[in-house]
């Protein structure tokens, strides 16, 4: 997946303000099953928000493993909260068009 550009960042943030975080990011950190669950929803929803409720010091570097470990993008950092964004492998099944 090529690199988002600023506007396209922008963008997703604004589709991301109604959402709710899918995934929280506990005492375990950036686990396998913590991949695995933001995986299974970059699947389903491909723009979902992770919730920082431990390690919030450490948010940038994490959102940044979880980004490559899921091959998605991060598209924001606001708070404790990370937008990640993925588009669908099948073009007929995507729901966001990025401009």
């Amino acid at each position: 997946m090529e690199s988002l550009t600023g506007a396209q960042r922008k963008y997703l943030r604004g589709l991301a303000h109604g959402l709710r975080p899918v995934v929280m990011v506990g005492r375990q950190g950036v686990s396998p099953e913590l991949l695995k669950a933001v995986d299974e929803a970059l699947e389903s929803h491909e723009l979902i928000k992770v919730k920082f409720v431990e390690f919030k010091e450490e948010r940038r570097e994490l959102s940044s493993e979880i980004a490559a470990g899921t091959q998605s993008e991060l598209a924001g950092l606001i708070g404790n909260v990370a937008i990640f964004y993925r588009p669908h492998p099948r073009e007929d099944k995507r729901k966001i068009t990025l401009p």
